[in-house]
């Protein structure tokens, strides 16, 4: 059995936000955004060409997890992010 890890969810102040800065800065592709109600939203973006791994931007609801936005790896370096041109990215 090949194993792969397909996704994977970062607390996020405001989807729309997220959404503008992994895609509008960073060159994510915006893979889904569908709604769950009138407050939740299923969004997944991706490095632009990845073809498997999705970050799942999950909107903070609690007074904990927004504590966790910036910060939902104890200070320590989160994601690596390969590139073939740095300054472009």
């Amino acid at each position: 059995m090949t194993q792969n890890i397909a996704s994977m969810s970062i607390v996020v102040r405001d989807y729309d936000e997220a959404i503008q800065w992994y895609c509008g800065v960073l060159g994510f592709t915006l893979v889904e955004d569908t709604p769950l109600t009138d407050t939740k939203r299923w969004v997944r973006v991706a490095p632009a060409e990845s073809s498997d791994f999705t970050l799942l931007l999950a909107r903070a609801v609690t007074p904990e997890q927004s504590s966790r936005i910036g910060n939902q790896t104890g200070g320590r370096v989160f994601l690596f992010l390969n590139t073939d041109n740095f300054w472009r990215d």
